[in-house]
């Protein structure tokens, strides 16, 4: 199993826990704009290391920004897994092209 298959599996069983006793279960209670708002302040703190240069907190801040898009993938039913499979379908594709093939430019 990969971290992010047991990541998965943790988010899954603590966000029907107790918020006073995780993280993840007092987010679920807040609902999907607490998480969105979470997502938000994790890009921007990613945005802000990566101008710094600092690499270990690049990759810290990497760290919060992917949990908490796996919270928010959880909290729709998704999972990283549907996020791999989604880049190993457009892997070998040009950027342009796959864009253009869903109607983006």
């Amino acid at each position: 199993m990969t971290i992010l298959q047991n990541l998965t599996q943790t988010i899954e069983s603590r966000k029907v826990a107790s918020p006073d006793s995780s993280y993840v279960a007092k987010l679920f209670s807040k609902g999907e704009d607490a998480i969105l708002k979470k997502i938000g302040e994790e890009a921007t703190e990613t945005i802000l290391a990566s101008k710094e240069g600092d690499k270990t907190h690049l990759v810290y801040e990497t760290a919060d920004l992917w949990f908490h898009c796996m919270v928010m993938l959880s909290y729709h039913g998704l999972s990283a897994d549907d996020v791999l499979a989604e880049l190993a379908r457009r892997e070998g594709l040009s950027g342009i092209v796959e864009k253009a093939a869903r109607g983006l430019s």
